[in-house]
């Protein structure tokens, strides 16, 4: 921690509104700003000691789909790359909504065992989209022209680069025959010179500017055009490229008064529109989100499902291998579930399982693992010292649920008993998580044969 307090710029990462994260060589994190706990959604205790390996991380790419560990800036970098602008989500069960960070990282004091890796992250929610707007330009009604912003003088110039389909339709010139073209190759003897001149100042002042013009097809065939122009900038503030987005307003050419309240009209329908498109992008994201977390969780009982239960059961397997901790493995089943859904009917059966799954959700840590296995079975990981504390962990547990009471809309009032297998082992990497369900899954047929309502381990730790 010596050479990071020599930093200079330490000082400012405490008030800082980008997240800064340092790992060290081996990518435990020693230091972690106040905004990159709120942007991870951890507390100090949870992220500082922790590594990548741990199980409390959880990122998706922008495809939503799980980020592999060794793809995690930190693990890059201790690699040999340098991240920039990466986009990261965090999701997890506290919250509906996915966070979404720029992520950049790069080592200090060199690509060695005693060098820090510096992760810094910026929240891009906001600007996040699951769609493309080309898509959406390219088969909007209205017509898309753009051009390069230099250049600008008859006649060779502004330079076409793009044009969408309703253009094609409207001009009768296809994108190949178009691009690298002026739109003044659109214009006639009858254009209206005055207005020519309005757009061009515009454009030389780099302003946006709406005029009304008369352009001509392909085939010659004449067409009033409502064109608003306005300038497009790169990152660095700078004016590359104009867009036209021009509409046909021929057939009402002649009737002034009506077209001077359409723009009016016209004015508010975009707004209109433009408000429609930011509610649907919402409404698409929010999707999204729903949908990847559906991945994640069980959408009856609302706590992780088996997916995310084996992800993070595999994290700590590895937790405990390197830290020399045991690990504990469970299966619960509910004890005479089946007479529940003959007897009360199934809604009654479900609102057992969700409140099993609440009372799973209170009982465990946010470090431990646990899910819905399947029907009426739940499973759960664990990381302990020594063998007498986790004993009377799953004991504890048995008496959480014991005590539950669940009431139904219809006045009926009952409590559930559920048998309990753990597996506790010695962490081995090389042992996959079946064989610890395998075992814990014959413990809780012990459990059912003895009687049920009770907890039956088989452990190798003494």
């Amino acid at each position: 921690m010596q050479k990071i307090s020599n930093l200079n710029t330490l000082k400012l990462f405490e008030s800082a509104h980008i997240g800064v994260v340092i790992h060290t060589w081996d990518t435990s994190i020693v230091y972690a700003n106040p905004q990159a706990l709120n942007l991870l959604r951890l507390s100090y205790e949870q992220i500082i000691g922790k590594d990548s390996y741990d199980s409390q991380w959880h990122f998706i790419d922008d495809q939503y789909q799980r980020l592999n560990i060794k793809d995690y800036p930190v693990n890059r970098v201790v690699a040999g790359d340098r991240i920039q602008n990466k986009v990261l989500g965090v999701i997890d069960g506290s919250k509906e909504r996915i966070s979404w960070l720029m992520a950049n990282a790069y080592a200090e004091h060199g690509l060695n065992e005693s060098g820090f890796v510096i992760v810094t992250f910026i929240d891009v929610t906001d600007s996040h989209q699951g769609f493309s707007f080309e898509q959406i330009v390219e088969n909007a009604q209205d017509i898309v022209v753009v051009t390069k912003s230099d250049k600008l003088k008859a006649p060779l110039g502004p330079k076409i680069v793009y044009v969408n389909k309703a253009f094609e339709k409207l001009t009768g010139y296809s994108k190949e025959e178009i691009k690298g073209e002026t739109p003044r190759i659109l214009q006639g003897s009858l254009t209206d010179k005055v207005a020519c001149k309005k757009i061009h100042d515009a454009l030389e002042e780099q302003k946006p500017v709406t005029e009304i013009l008369l352009n001509y097809s392909k085939t010659g065939q004449p067409y009033w055009l409502d064109i608003n122009i306005i300038p497009l900038f790169d990152r660095n503030g700078e004016v590359t490229h104009f867009a036209a987005i021009e509409r046909d307003v021929t057939e009402n050419r002649f009737h002034l008064e009506q077209l001077t309240k359409r723009n009016e009209d016209l004015k508010l329908l975009k707004d209109e529109l433009k408000n429609l498109v930011a509610e649907r992008t919402r409404e698409l994201q929010q999707a999204n989100e729903k949908l990847a977390l559906l991945a994640y969780f069980d959408p009856l009982t609302q706590i992780p499902n088996r997916r995310y239960f084996v992800d993070q059961s595999t994290r700590l397997i590895h937790f405990c291998q390197r830290h020399e901790h045991i690990l504990a493995v469970g299966l619960l089943d509910i004890d005479d579930f089946k007479l529940v859904n003959d007897k009360y009917g199934h809604d009654l059966g479900d609102e057992v399982l969700s409140a099993l799954g609440a009372c799973l959700k209170d009982f465990f840590r946010q470090d431990d693992a646990y899910c819905r296995w399947g029907g009426e079975e739940f499973a759960f990981a664990v990381v302990s010292t020594e063998l007498q504390s986790t004993e009377k962990l799953c004991l504890r547990l048995l008496s959480a649920i014991n005590a539950m009471t669940i009431s139904s809309d219809t006045g009926v009032k009952l409590s559930i008993n559920v048998s309990i297998g753990v597996c506790v082992r010695q962490a081995n990497p090389n042992e996959p998580l079946d064989s610890y369900m395998k075992i814990a899954d014959g413990a809780l047929y012990s459990s059912k044969s003895k009687g049920k309502n009770r907890v039956t381990f088989a452990s190798d730790v003494k």
